[in-house]
């Protein structure tokens, strides 16, 4: 997971870095904050920049799984106590958050099946 900043950038580089070192399986990259969605005039504006997270992804030869938007219905949702997925499932980002989950879960099943069988 990360913003598309570059000070997150590269911390998430040095993360992938020592998963390496100690064989621990990167499943992908996630962007966080990619983009905000105006409510009222749709426009959208790439706050804290763009396309970093699946530019790393790429340059680190690891699939990347999506971006998450800036959307206040999110925040707004886990304050009742509910993920939108939850409250709104028709919402949009309910949507993002479910292609999202959807790809993990294939990274798992990919992860699990390359994995050597354990002695027994």
């Amino acid at each position: 997971m990360t913003t598309p900043q570059d000070v997150a950038l590269a911390d998430v580089r040095r993360g992938i870095a020592m998963f390496e070192q100690v064989h621990a399986p990167v499943l992908g990259v996630i962007e966080n904050m990619s983009f905000h969605v105006c409510p009222g005039c749709g426009a959208r504006a790439d706050l804290f920049g763009h396309g970093g997270g699946a530019e790393m992804a790429r340059a680190a030869g690891i699939p990347f799984l999506g971006e998450i938007p800036l959307v206040r219905a999110v925040r707004e949702a886990g304050d009742r106590g509910l993920p939108i997925v939850a409250a709104e499932p028709a919402h949009p980002q309910s949507r993002a958050f479910r292609e999202i989950a959807e790809r993990v879960l294939v990274r798992l099943a990919e992860a699990q099946r390359a994995r050597p069988p354990a002695n027994s």
